[in-house]
């Protein structure tokens, strides 16, 4: 069964027709054309699908799309020169980038929410996301460099 679903990404409005059963990530990548978040596992341990529902870290790959509608969606195509961008880059935050997109959705999402996270959110945050190619050293310093610097538990 399809259905006409309107949504809400980027700040963008789209109207798309999916299955009932269809991923947010299929409607993204094959309708949308909004490929920055990968397919990877496909069972939501990866990671590399994640983005933003009403600001909150998701697996696309575990949403549906009419579970969408009526909500805020941010992928990585919808963040502009945030501060989190510039300090994977200046940290060296990635590799090959396949579960880049992914991992600046979730730390993106972590300094909005916890904005003086210390180092025991950072590694929770930071184990719903998987990297093959790199230590997480370098993501976890790009995200302490967007943290609040004030915060006396963040070493």
């Amino acid at each position: 069964m399809e259905q006409n679903i309107h949504l809400t990404i980027n700040d963008e409005e789209s109207s798309v027709i999916v299955r009932s059963a269809e991923t947010l990530l299929t409607t993204l990548r094959d309708k949308l054309g909004l490929t920055g978040a990968k397919p990877g596992c496909e069972n939501g341990d990866c990671g590399a699908c994640t983005i933003l529902v009403n600001d909150w870290p998701m697996k696309s790959c575990l949403m549906l799309t009419c579970e969408s509608a009526n909500q805020k969606i941010t992928t990585i195509e919808g963040l502009k020169n945030a501060p989190i961008q510039k300090a994977f880059l200046e940290h060296w935050g990635f590799q090959c980038g396949y579960c880049t997109s992914g991992f600046i959705m979730n730390c993106h999402a972590l300094s909005l929410i916890h904005p003086d996270a210390n180092d025991y959110i950072i590694e929770n945050w930071l184990q719903s996301n998987i990297c093959r190619c790199t230590g997480y050293e370098e993501i976890k310093e790009a995200i302490k460099s967007v943290l609040n610097h004030n915060n006396p538990y963040i070493s």
